[in-house]
């Protein structure tokens, strides 16, 4: 499994619950340009729409900019191919208040572009500055173990 791109501001807005793989439908240079890395998922999110589940707000720039279709949004909405039993299991989920559906890891799964998506309850403004706090006191507490353990 090669992770392509990974939404960090997914896991800092929202508490990440149940998480899902689900397969992109894509066309044949989006699937070169995302192989090469230039995927873009800040901003993103999955909507369900007609039992059916769409990755919105995504930019995939086109492979060869001068060679794509004239008609070619890099923005476009893209279905997400998960089994009817997880869609309806999703749809029940984010009936719930609070929740909803980010994309969190964009990899490849055996020449595949996969998608794992995320139940996500908003993060409230003090469990971000929990969150920033927490950061800080690990990243120090490494800072001084490594000190530590290397004295020059």
């Amino acid at each position: 499994m090669e992770v392509l791109t990974e939404n960090k501001k997914a896991y800092y807005k929202y508490q990440i619950g149940e998480k899902f793989e689900a397969g992109v439908s894509l066309l044949g240079q989006e699937v070169k340009s995302i192989k090469s890395g230039r995927i873009n998922l800040a901003g993103a999110y999955v909507m369900l729409k007609g039992g059916e589940v769409f990755l919105v707000g995504s930019s995939i720039p086109p492979y060869q900019p001068k060679n794509s279709p004239a008609n070619y949004n890099p923005e476009r909405s893209r279905k997400l191919l998960l089994k009817k039993s997880e869609i309806n299991y999703l749809i029940g989920k984010t009936k719930e208040r609070g929740l909803t559906l980010v994309p969190l890891l964009v990899y490849t799964k055996k020449g595949k572009i996969k998608i794992e998506i995320g139940l996500g309850r908003g993060k409230r403004e003090f469990d971000k500055r929990d969150a920033i706090k927490k950061r800080e006191s690990d990243r120090e507490i490494k800072r001084e173990l490594n000190r530590f353990d290397n004295p020059h």
